[in-house]
């Protein structure tokens, strides 16, 4: 999870008040660092997942484009152990690709697992963003980048995402925890076209399905290191951001971007973004990682996600959910319900991820 240490100014967030929504129930179980998840156009869910990371391998300590600073780094990496899985509408699971770079950070930064780490849809193609991958990582035959999936369950790198932040720096990055392959987080499709964030250097970019990548906007020029993170569209994009560590309460903000790179903020007062939707009465529903709840010092702490809804006017906002543990990613499915990936990464034993479902009702 990248961030820097730092400290943010306090910023009071608007009232929140409990809506109808029914408790959070699980809708998959077993699973190893899930992270971003989406309903495909069949209907069905589709989830990244982390995996187990590379435990038994040796931590790399030497790359052409440098590694990670001790502390997070060194990285321990492998070419497989992420998959992306399917969930068909009777609730079976099923591999939909597998053997995808998994990484995990130092053992005494809590041996954090990334791998495949967010999914989008263009027609019935599904293509994925790396975040495990690169020589910094420990996968020095694959970079990070965009994949898509073939008709026969394998996958292809369609653009490198690694060669593009290393021949095209942001200008301000952050030296302490600086990753030099990224740590790619969120992917969405926007008129045939992808989108996707990259958090601890701090910028959007687009990729189209050629594999062509082009910046939309340097995050780190105008806002410094805030570690972007969750990346959503209606009409406009918005992205949320994770924050450094330790965190001043309600320090995360949400912003507007415009497809030219103008960048304004929508909303404030949030802690730990890691995931942004709207639902079909384009209200925004705001996942934070950790809220601002009892023994909230800065950091991430167990049992403290929630997902708040925004009114239109954003004044109002609606808690939607509670009491979540270490949550990564959030999307809204066909039947109007939140379903939200659960102990997205952390300690616990490994089969302890699951997705979990929240109906709202009204």
């Amino acid at each position: 999870m990248p961030a820097a240490h730092g400290s943010n100014e306090t910023i009071a967030a608007p009232q929140r008040e409990a809506v109808h929504a029914s408790a959070p129930v699980p809708f998959v179980t077993g699973l190893n660092n899930p992270r971003g998840l989406k309903f495909g156009p069949d209907g069905n869910l589709y989830i990244a997942e982390g995996g187990i990371g590379s435990p038994g391998s040796a931590p790399v300590t030497s790359c052409p484009n440098g590694v990670v600073p001790f502390g997070i780094g060194p990285y321990r990496g492998s070419t497989t152990g992420s998959r992306i899985l399917k969930v068909d509408r009777l609730g079976t699971v099923s591999t939909f690709l597998d053997n995808i770079p998994s990484s995990q950070t130092s053992d005494g930064s809590g041996a954090f697992v990334t791998g495949v780490a967010d999914i989008a849809f263009i027609d019935h193609t599904l293509y994925a963003v790396l975040a495990g991958a690169g020589c910094s990582h420990g996968v020095p035959s694959i970079p990070n980048g965009v994949i898509r999936a073939n008709r026969d369950h394998s996958w292809t790198m369609i653009a490198d995402l690694s060669h593009f932040q290393q021949t095209h720096p942001v200008a301000n990055p952050e030296a302490e925890d600086f990753e030099p392959d990224g740590t790619w987080y969120s992917i969405i499709a926007v008129e045939d076209n992808l989108y996707t964030v990259e958090p601890n250097h701090g910028e959007i970019v687009k990729v189209t399905t050629k594999g062509k990548i082009s910046r939309v906007i340097d995050v780190s020029a105008t806002q410094g290191h805030v570690v972007p993170t969750a990346l959503a569209y209606n009409d406009h994009f918005y992205v949320g951001n994770l924050g450094v560590f330790p965190q001043a309460a309600g320090t995360s903000k949400i912003w507007e971007i415009s497809r030219k790179g103008g960048i304004k903020v929508e909303a404030t007062g949030f802690n730990m973004v890691l995931g942004l939707a709207f639902d079909r009465r384009e209200r925004m529903y705001v996942l934070e990682m950790t809220a601002a709840c009892t023994g909230f010092a800065g950091f991430p702490n167990p049992g403290c996600g929630r997902v708040v809804r925004l009114s239109h006017d954003g004044k109002k906002r609606d808690l939607i959910a509670d009491g979540l543990f270490f949550p990564t990613g959030m999307t809204i499915g066909p039947d109007g319900s939140v379903y939200v990936s659960n102990v997205g990464f952390g300690l616990p034993p490994i089969g302890a991820g699951a997705v979990l479902k929240i109906e709202v009702l009204d």
